[in-house]
């Protein structure tokens, strides 16, 4: 009996030890303010920067002639854990080759299923696709969160082969 109450006044000891332990590490960084984290969004949306590392949306690269590097190999979707991705191709002739070559009809996105795991863009062998940092995504109706990425009237850029 005296043995379990010195066990439990030992256990009490040692939770009362833990907790001033952590509590001294919180009363340091209080005390020594280094910069501010929290972000005052919406008032800050003007000035707000998101970090280089975020990932926010996949979003397919189009220059400035409406072209873009997407071959259609899917490559993305294969190693979309989810299925966010969806990439509807066509074999189209080409008149200066003669051969039929893969373009892509629609690259469908769908952001409500995608968990930014990334693994999309790191498969894609032409660099066609990257994270995008946009984050405001609320919406009432899901099926606004399904987008076509590839603008009307794009097509492959001119050296970027299977």
């Amino acid at each position: 009996m005296i043995k379990s109450i010195i066990n439990y006044i030992k256990e009490v000891l040692g939770g009362l030890k833990s907790l001033l332990k952590g509590m001294r590490v919180t009363g340091y960084y209080i005390s020594h303010p280094k910069e501010i984290i929290t972000q005052q969004y919406p008032e800050n949306k003007d000035t707000l920067k998101m970090f280089d590392r975020f990932r926010g949306e996949v979003i397919l690269l189009h220059d400035e002639n409406n072209e873009h590097r997407c071959t259609g190999c899917t490559a993305c979707e294969i190693a979309c854990p989810n299925g966010s991705i969806e990439i509807i191709s066509e074999r189209v002739l080409n008149p200066e080759t003669g051969k039929k070559k893969k373009e892509i009809d629609k690259f469908i996105y769908h952001l409500s299923m995608c968990t930014m795991c990334n693994l999309c863009i790191e498969s894609c062998p032409t660099d066609a696709i990257k994270m995008g940092r946009n984050f405001e995504h609320a919406v009432f109706d899901r099926s606004l969160l399904t987008s076509v990425l590839n603008r009307p009237g794009s097509k492959l850029a001119p050296g970027v082969e299977d």
